[in-house]
């Protein structure tokens, strides 16, 4: 079980049994509400803590400095107030070794579901080479293909995210863009670091640590299956952070950095999302029945 490796075991090969579908695995070698500024007083101490909890219900539109109201449509049309490009990166560092994968794509906010085209890094996998995955993120399951492990070419895995040990926060290689701001919602110890420039836009930025198990309470029901595994996977709740808000309070950036203890020294994860043009169109088209692989995966390389 993934479960077990995230206490045991040493180096790389723990950041290898945690990818238990294959990414992480791969390239561990294996081998202030509305637009008005806040005061300086607000943005420390609780005031601190306050606007980072909120970053994830102005994704959604449904807290204060949220986008738009909700608008008709299916599930996975997106919302064009809550929506936002994206971009990932997950570094490892076991053992000496220090691997980055990166990710591009897309995300609704409103319907929790988003695109990412995953990168590993070069010889990542050793001579053989991979593709890049394509990954679709959506409430309580991942779709990967080219996933590798023996899955056909041309077919998706489809993973349950809530029997994930983890709740996918490090599995799939990148951070699910609504788990990295919800897992704000168990923010404690907040300190207001000032104001900065990320790519032209005035962020303020918050340093402090959340706590998966307060995050998953006080997430809404899609993500609470996710969360609460995670808050069950781990050995501990804390998760160190860095969260950079806009004026608007809408989360632009955020770094969480996951520690996995084992018997020799531990496995550092830094997963960073960054999220930029805000109210491109998504769509997230799932796949058929018929082309989702549901046979063995290659020993070793499964939950």
């Amino acid at each position: 079980m993934v479960v077990q490796q995230h206490r045991s075991g040493g180096g790389a090969r723990a950041v290898c049994a945690l990818a238990a579908i294959g990414v992480m695995a791969a390239a561990a070698g294996c081998s202030g509400g509305g637009g008005d500024r806040a005061s300086a007083d607000d943005r420390a101490g609780p005031g601190a803590v306050e606007a980072v909890r909120r970053a994830a219900s102005v994704l959604t539109g449904t807290g204060p400095g949220s986008a738009s109201p909700r608008t008709s449509g299916t599930p996975r049309t997106s919302d064009p107030g809550t929506t936002a490009k994206v971009s990932t990166s997950m570094e490892t560092a076991a053992g000496g070794t220090r691997v980055t994968i990166r990710g591009r794509g897309a995300y609704d906010f409103r319907s929790r579901s988003g695109r990412l085209r995953v990168v590993l890094p070069q010889d990542a996998v050793g001579k053989e080479e991979h593709l890049p995955i394509t990954e679709l993120l959506t409430p309580g399951a991942l779709y990967m293909m080219n996933r590798g492990a023996g899955v056909p070419k041309g077919k998706w895995v489809r993973i349950d995210t809530t029997s994930l040990a983890d709740g996918n926060l490090v599995t799939g290689g990148a951070t699910d863009p609504m788990a990295a701001a919800e897992l704000l919602l168990g923010a404690r110890d907040v300190t207001y670091l000032g104001e900065s420039d990320l790519a032209g836009v005035t962020v303020r930025h918050y340093r402090g640590t959340t706590d998966i198990g307060r995050a998953a309470r006080q997430a809404p029901a899609p993500s609470r299956g996710a969360l609460t595994a995670a808050a069950k996977g781990f050995r501990t709740d804390t998760v160190p952070f860095d969260a950079y808000l806009d004026e608007q309070g809408r989360l632009r950036k955020v770094r969480h950095r996951f520690s996995f203890a084992n018997e020799g020294p531990a496995v550092e994860v830094v997963s960073t999302t960054l999220l930029y043009g805000f109210g491109s169109p998504v769509s997230v088209p799932l796949p058929a029945g018929r082309d989702i692989y549901t046979g063995e995966i290659r020993q070793g390389q499964q939950p």
